[in-house]
């Protein structure tokens, strides 16, 4: 069974009350009297779950990911830099014994890969920001062993941080340049912007490390970690969420994405994974909330499947059978191009995720709402595509004078959402005939959060480069409005 995979961060706020307790004899009487302290602080104990299943990548396929972690930090400004002050260690033990995880590996019980620390105390508030820290390579101290030691760095050193390709074969993974400050997981990439530690109170934090979308081949056999990162909080009897795709294209490729509406209308993806040869999904673990579930096919005949979407879902339930619908003829996929842009100008450029807006209506807190789900990109290993700007663009206009800048190319159905609401178990679906069928870009880049910075670290448009509604047709190529964004790091 293919299990939703992410790296999870539980984070379990144990109540640490004091009770104190004072006998003694008041003047008229003699009553004893008791007082009581208030919880100052909780628990964490940090663990990996496993993580979404690396069928193909670019010149892979991976049989394994090792990744070593070094220690994983959380701050209550969302716009707190490295070293700086107000950053809560969650995992101490590790700068001295860091511990290296297969990202691929089987989980041990239940979601579960390896716990990285437990047991450590960590202040009440409103947190928006996380860091991971990876070894950029190899100590002696690394726990349980060093799977990457037949590999070195490009600078000499023993690997910390590889993939084993399919044929068996074990490659260097170089780190971005932003690795030396901690992989960001920003609020825009955390469920609702933020979770909420309150003082003798339990909650768990997961993030989601989609390794999938993560690892890119950089030509001459080289490969490069360029992190996608996600949060949500779970609780520690978190659940499942299953289903199964109905009416899969004859050797096709399909993906399946979990995801959750922001406070401004925008489903972003939590998690993701691909059905087995009968259609079946699961994600896990699920954390309490309502998600979207959100899939889409492409037939080895070239004919996409529009995307099909279950709407109110929670931990627990399966949404049963979500039927693809596929293109009316010719059915080929539709792709919208576009570019974005960061400044300054940085030596390394910026990382960016990328993906294909559609709206649909569902109900959000009990009121019908137009909401823009992500549409997972056709054919591809991930729903997002990743980029990283620099000096020219792979294609489409020149970078503008101080700024890098990259394009995009998004595959995506020429078909409006396949659409049901969960409701006791049942889904009735219904598909909208609007046409032409609208579309927008969504873009995060996670180092855009600098003090001064005019744009936040997401950016959306539904419109084109004519500053009209961006809509697609098969076959053909929409130019999306650019998107830019200043502030960067």
């Amino acid at each position: 069974m293919d299990t939703s995979r992410q790296l999870r961060l539980s984070v379990v706020f144990g109540t640490i009350s004091a009770l104190g307790l004072a006998l003694g004899l008041a003047a008229c009487g003699g009553n004893n009297s008791v007082a009581t302290t208030t919880p100052t602080y909780g628990t964490v104990t940090t663990s990996m779950s496993d993580p979404a299943p690396c069928a193909t990548a670019t010149n892979g396929p991976f049989s394994a990911v090792y990744v070593t972690v070094t220690d994983v930090q959380a701050s209550t400004s969302a716009t707190a830099q490295a070293g700086g002050s107000g950053w809560e260690d969650l995992t101490p033990n590790l700068k001295n014994a860091p511990q290296q995880i297969n990202l691929l590996g089987a989980a041990s019980q239940s979601c579960m890969l390896a716990q990285l620390g437990a047991n450590q105390e960590l202040a009440p508030g409103t947190y928006q920001q996380i860091r991971l820290y990876l070894a950029p390579s190899a100590t002696s101290s690394i726990t349980p062993s060093n799977a990457c030691s037949t590999v070195s760095t490009a600078n000499g050193q023993t690997s910390a941080n590889c993939v084993v390709l399919a044929g068996g074969s074990t490659v260097n993974l170089d780190l971005s340049s932003e690795a030396q400050t901690g992989l960001k997981i920003p609020s825009g990439q955390i469920a609702g912007g933020q979770f909420v530690v309150a003082a003798g109170k339990t909650s768990d934090l997961d993030i989601n490390f989609n390794s999938c979308a993560s690892i890119v081949a950089e030509g001459t056999g080289a490969y490069r970690l360029k992190p996608v990162l996600t949060a949500g909080e779970v609780t520690a009897t978190s659940d499942s969420i299953t289903g199964t795709l109905t009416n899969l294209p004859t050797g096709g490729k399909a993906l399946v994405a979990l995801e959750t509406t922001d406070g401004n209308g925008v489903d972003h993806v939590v998690m993701e994974t691909t059905p087995d040869s009968s259609g079946n999904f699961v994600f896990c673990p699920v954390g309490p909330g309502t998600y979207d579930v959100v899939a889409d096919a492409i037939g080895s005949n070239n004919v996409a499947d529009a995307a099909t979407v279950v709407t109110g879902v929670t931990a627990g339930e399966t949404v049963g059978q979500m039927p693809l619908v596929a293109v009316a003829s010719p059915g080929t996929p539709a792709t919208i191009a576009g570019q974005v842009s960061t400044a300054p100008v940085v030596t390394a450029g910026e990382d960016v995720s990328v993906g294909a807006l559609q709206p649909i209506t569902e109900m959000v807190n009990g009121q019908s709402a137009t909401v823009q789900i992500t549409v997972p990109l056709l054919g591809a290993t991930s729903p997002l595509a990743s980029i990283t700007t620099g000096a020219t663009p792979t294609s489409g206009a020149a970078c503008a004078t101080g700024t890098d800048c990259q394009s995009y190319s998004l595959p995506v159905p020429a078909a409006n959402a396949n659409v049901g609401a969960y409701s006791s178990g049942t889904v009735s679906y219904q598909q909208s005939t609007t046409t032409p069928v609208p579309y927008g870009v969504d873009a995060l880049a996670p180092n855009c959060t600098a003090s001064g910075a005019t744009t936040t670290a997401e950016q959306t448009t539904t419109n084109n480069s004519a500053k009209t509604p961006l809509t697609v047709t098969a076959g053909t190529t929409s130019n999306a409005e650019e998107l830019s964004f200043t502030g960067c790091s």
